[in-house]
């Protein structure tokens, strides 16, 4: 499997891999989550998804446990 990570990708190879990662029917429309504003700085080469995941989880961890 390439590598995901900025330095080995492309704009379009990231934006093709956010896109493999939605399911047909993604089932997030209830929740409020777009993968899509998400994975954006992924996408603009400014985080890699590592960070982006882990602020995620640590956000829903500390709103969940509030």
């Amino acid at each position: 499997m390439k590598s995901t990570k900025i330095k080995d990708t492309t704009k379009e190879e990231r934006i093709e891999l956010v896109r493999a990662w939605l399911p047909a029917d993604d089932g997030l429309e209830d929740c409020g989550i777009d993968l899509w504003d998400m994975y954006r700085d992924y996408i603009d080469g400014k985080k890699e998804i590592s960070e982006i995941n882990a602020e995620f989880t640590a956000e829903y961890v500390t709103d969940d446990a509030e």
